[in-house]
């Protein structure tokens, strides 16, 4: 008998980038831009995938179940990233929070890491902590996250309303709008918290010896220097849809891409609102 023959390792080509960041895409909730990330995922890969927290809303679950066909794509789509030799890594945070129970199992998911942070060596040496960032958000402390889960609900409100005029400005050909991205830009108390959320991880970077951060956690994508720290935020699949990516030659770069807006089943409900009203204008 010959020696058997012993199987080949399956090889796959070399991805798009070295390293690919995504978070707050809040799976299990109406605002998700599901289909949005399915195609983003089909069209672009990393030799290491980090999902940087709130990838599965758990807040709203548990409030109230909501988990279409779109949502369990998307988890396939990560896990077939890993199955083709991506390093994916979950890294939990305030909406998935019910992940961090199993930390001290180190318990994986297939080939999924679960932590609670990551330190990513760039192209160029650089050590940066990766991390949700709920940890420098002081609404998240235990006496004021009743604040939180409220600012929660308002902004959920916000989504609603933003998903209804957005299927307006669809039908008039007008391109996609963020309302809630739109008023964080023009409202100071907004720009006041996201600058002091910013400076906050630099300061935590600084004293920790890291050369910069990498989170989620505010929904807004930004690259920038402060005070010699490299800060960059991966911003999130309900409103921006962006993704931090590092390419292969060590050079950072944020990638936008256009919402889907709404899944097929509320373009029906809304198809069904507008027949409605036309139906009504017309009796009268």
């Amino acid at each position: 008998m010959g020696t058997p023959r012993k199987a080949s390792k399956k090889t796959f080509p070399k991805p798009d980038y070295r390293a690919m960041f995504i978070s707050d895409v809040h799976l299990g909730s109406k605002g998700c831009q599901a289909d949005a990330l399915c195609n983003f995922l089909k069209h672009h890969n990393a030799e290491t995938l980090y999902l940087v927290g709130d990838i599965i809303d758990g807040w709203r679950l548990k409030k109230k179940w909501f988990w279409p066909q779109a949502h369990t794509n998307v988890i396939r789509r990560i896990l077939t990233a890993s199955k083709r030799g991506s390093d994916v890594r979950y890294i939990a945070g305030n909406h998935d929070e019910f992940l961090r129970g199993f930390l001290k199992f180190k318990v994986n998911f297939g080939e999924v890491k679960l932590s609670n942070r990551e330190v990513h060596i760039g192209e160029d040496g650089k050590r940066y902590l990766v991390v949700h960032g709920d940890m420098f958000d002081g609404l998240m402390r235990a006496d004021r996250k009743w604040i939180m889960h409220l600012g929660d609900n308002a902004y959920n409100l916000l989504l609603w309303v933003n998903t209804k005029l957005n299927f307006i400005r669809r039908k008039l050909g007008l391109p996609y709008w963020s309302l809630s991205k739109s008023l964080k830009k023009r409202t100071k108390r907004a720009m006041n918290f996201i600058h002091s959320f910013e400076e906050q991880v630099a300061d935590y970077c600084q004293r920790k010896g890291f050369d910069g951060a990498i989170c989620g956690h505010i929904h807004v994508a930004e690259m920038r220097d402060i005070d010699g720290i490299t800060y960059m935020n991966d911003g999130d699949w309900v409103e921006s849809c962006t993704a931090l990516v590092e390419h292969h030659d060590g050079r950072w770069e944020i990638l936008h891409t256009q919402p889907h807006g709404q899944r097929e089943l509320d373009e029906a409900y809304f198809e069904k609102e507008l027949r409605d009203a036309e139906a009504l204008l017309a009796a009268e």
